[in-house]
């Protein structure tokens, strides 16, 4: 039986035995092997188009329904920057890898960026800052020997901003002579450039963007599938042109929105419609189609030129969103607004016509007997001649001339 003395003394050896254990692992040392699990984010919903202030997309397709796919344009945020829930974020923690580049295709559900899970690092700016000087430090070190080199390495240790600016400057100071040397010899080189018979004939490649790229896709896909032929007439501008200039104020301060001629055509289409139904209707099924589709009803998409390139929305209850960017059963083009005096607008398929419209330009015309001047407009009707036969064409497009002729028209 072990006396009380012994139990007092084993204790106190056991207290001496652990606690140096606990000053080997102070608490900074538990602080640095802390460490977080990592997160990957995935490519959301094309829908949503940006993951605010991280990355931004860009997606284009027929249907907004079925967007797998966009192009990543551009990283806002650096590998070690800090990320929260503020900027709309999935989570919050360092950015540690960047999964997809710049312009890169991805697809929804796709890994993105990998994220390490925790708070933000407290200085981790400065530590940037301290890492960055002692690279280019160690590398001088490695060159040369001299005892003036070792102790511009032992500063930095000391102050961290400035090591970086004296390197620039010594580095100058050892160049400078050589530069003075070369003049002669970039004398000749701009001869030789003189001299050259192609001087500036470079070249610049640049990756299409997903937009240009699909919209690439349907115009050929339209060429190669629709029987396109196109129709053209003329049409007298002076009485829609009259027409806007009594009325123009009154419907801006009625409805908030200029009138145009855009807006006067599209009602002349619907119109001429009702008689030539088929121009509304599209050829739908598998391979080529072997299906008519006859609609009740009549969705205009009206091409739009954008920096990225050319899109056709619909505007459906006098607004427009993403959803209307598909869809569509009759599309009109105004390349007038450029300048164009005629063209053969191409079908957006499975639409089965496209009109366009171009400049307004004054031409000598007979009326009446005489020759006198008139704003005169091309017009042009793109149809496939699978479901349209060209007696329905040009019957669609006159009756679209004589409503824009005479206005009042539209309303028998």
């Amino acid at each position: 039986m072990l006396s009380r003395r012994t139990l007092i003394l084993s204790a106190r050896l056991l207290r001496s035995s652990r606690t140096p254990q606990l000053r080997a692992f102070p608490l900074p040392v538990i602080q640095q092997l802390r460490c977080y699990a990592d997160k990957v984010v995935k490519v959301p919903e094309m829908a949503e188009v940006r993951l605010e202030n991280m990355a931004s997309f860009s997606a284009s397709a027929d249907n907004l329904q079925s967007i797998s796919e966009g192009t990543l344009k551009q990283w806002s945020k650096q590998i070690g920057d800090y990320i929260d829930v503020a900027v709309n974020a999935p989570v919050a923690g360092t950015i540690k890898e960047f999964l997809a580049n710049e312009e890169d295709t991805v697809t929804v559900g796709q890994d993105l960026v990998r994220i390490e899970l925790g708070d933000a690092p407290s200085g981790g700016e400065k530590e940037k800052a301290e890492s960055e000087p002692k690279e280019p430090a160690s590398k001088d070190q490695s060159t040369s020997s001299d005892p003036e080199s070792s102790n511009e390495g032992s500063k930095p240790k000391e102050e961290s901003s400035p090591p970086p600016p004296q390197e620039k400057k010594t580095e100058p100071k050892k160049e400078a002579p050589k530069k003075e040397a070369p003049p002669p010899k970039q004398t000749e080189s701009k001869s030789e450039q003189k001299s050259s018979p192609t001087p500036g004939r470079g070249e610049r490649r640049v990756k299409m963007n997903r937009m240009r790229l699909r919209i690439a896709e349907r115009l050929k896909q339209s060429q190669n599938t629709a029987a396109s032929l196109t129709t053209f007439n003329e049409v007298d501008m002076s009485a829609v042109m009259e027409f806007r200039k009594l009325y123009k104020d009154d419907i801006l301060k009625k409805t908030g929105v200029k009138l145009g001629f855009m807006s006067l055509f599209s009602r002349a289409c619907v119109l001429a419609m009702r008689d030539i139904p088929a121009v509304n209707a599209s050829i739908e099924g598998e391979g080529s189609g072997d299906t008519v589709v006859y609609r009740d009803y009549v969705d205009i998409s009206v091409a739009v030129a954008t920096e990225k390139g050319l899109v056709t929305p619909v505007a459906r209850d006098n607004k427009l969103t993403i959803e209307d960017m598909a869809g569509g059963s009759f599309t009109i083009s105004n390349g007038g607004v450029f300048g164009s005096m005629m063209g053969t607008p191409i079908i957006n398929l499975p639409q089965t016509a496209v009109l366009g419209l171009h400049a307004t330009k004054e031409r000598p015309v007979g009326v009446n007997g005489q020759i006198v001047l008139r704003p005169m407009m091309y017009l042009a009707l793109t149809y496939d001649h699978r479901l349209l036969d060209g007696r329905e064409a040009v019957q669609f497009l006159v009756k679209v001339k004589e409503y824009i002729e005479d206005p009042r028209r539209m309303l028998l």
